[in-house]
């Protein structure tokens, strides 16, 4: 099974839904950059359960214990191991997963694929796989910061079902974001989100919605021209989340609506440095970034396991019913902005590496 991710910094998520833990090993980060637990663990704490009352109520602290890597206070240069530990697991809650796949989940595909499979949550299906991510994510956002002070990366959700946010990307802050629990800086629709949600849950169900990403301060010139490009990267990261189905950047699918002269960004001085007068690129041309901020939104579908009955397979392929049990987001959006955030800090990084390497000669 692969679980690496990367190039020069690269990452390896380990562990189960209901094991002993779960965490990531980290190869590749730089020597000497300060690094401790409390640099990780406020990400974490955001994409943690049972943070509100809309989202899963799976009580776990998951604070994160670096194990390897780091001495006094900086990080050695070699590999860094970071663990957190699975403390509220009820295994017994998913029995019935055990004999029936649940529809549109990975029980089915995993089963085919490799003939066994751990159906105590889901195991490595589970969105609890996210957490070496987002630990990992908080140390790539170090070595960006370390190395472009300027640069933030932040996440909203713009849309949930049918409720979409009017949202100004330009001047949008943290704190905007974490006002509410959906993580939706338009305080309306984050309350008819927020309501919503709570409805489906009574229902049984589940619903799906966008996240927005803005990375500002991002240099020009990362990214590769060709197979490596930037959004080809960023695509396959939010692609890689659970629950994930669709990615676009910049314009999206709604340039194709648009003439090339409407839809080129034109370019211009100011202060000294290229800049564009518009962004429909979202900030990457040629597979590489050119300086203005990169944008980019990730679809999130509904929750696959859910309460209502549905009907499904067996193991032994009978038709049967299935409503399933067990602690779940009714919407997976509010937790998944943090995990967004970790794969685009992930990708930047080791674009940023790759850049550093390879540009070393004077121009």
């Amino acid at each position: 099974m692969a679980s690496t991710f990367g190039e020069i910094f690269r990452i390896a998520t380990w562990g189960e839904s209901h094991g002993g833990g779960v965490g990531v090993v980290i190869d590749g980060c730089p020597a000497r950059l300060p690094l401790s637990e409390a640099d990780i663990q406020p990400d974490l704490d955001r994409r943690r359960p049972g943070q509100s009352d809309i989202v899963t109520p799976r009580k776990e602290e998951d604070t994160c214990r670096i194990l390897s890597g780091v001495f006094q206070g900086q990080t050695l240069g070699t590999p860094i191991s970071i663990l957190v530990p699975n403390t509220d697991a009820r295994p017994e809650a998913y029995s019935e997963m055990e004999t029936h796949f649940r529809p549109s989940h990975a029980d089915f595909t995993y089963q085919a694929k490799y003939g066994i499979r751990n159906w105590q949550g889901g195991g490595r299906a589970s969105a609890r796989e996210t957490i070496g991510r987002v630990a990992a994510g908080a140390v790539a956002k170090k070595i960006l910061h370390t190395l472009y002070p300027g640069l933030e990366i932040l996440a909203y959700v713009t849309a949930i079902h049918d409720i979409e946010a009017q949202i100004d990307g330009a001047s949008v802050t943290f704190a905007d974001i974490e006002a509410n629990a959906v993580r939706c800086p338009d305080a309306n629709a984050a309350a008819a989100m927020i309501a919503l949600i709570k409805q489906v849950r009574s229902e049984g169900d589940s619903v799906g919605g966008l996240i927005e990403c803005l990375a500002r301060g991002v240099p020009p010139g990362l990214g590769e021209p060709v197979f490596d490009k930037l959004e080809a990267d960023l695509a396959g990261a939010m692609l890689s989340l659970p629950a994930t189905k669709g990615f676009e950047i910049g314009s999206g699918f709604a340039g194709v609506k648009l003439k090339g002269s409407d839809h080129n960004d034109a370019f211009r001085m100011e202060d000294g440095r290229v800049r564009t007068a518009t962004n429909l690129s979202g900030g990457i041309q040629g597979g590489i970034s050119n300086g203005e901020p990169i944008v980019f939104r990730v679809a999130f579908k509904p929750t696959a396991t859910i309460a209502k009955s549905q009907q499904t397979v067996t193991i032994a392929g009978a038709n049967a019913d299935l409503a399933a049990r067990g602690r779940h987001d009714p919407c997976v959006l509010p937790r998944a902005v943090p995990m967004v955030e970790a794969m685009a800090a992930l990708v930047l990084c080791d674009h940023a590496l790759r850049q550093r390497a390879q540009d070393c000669l004077p121009r």
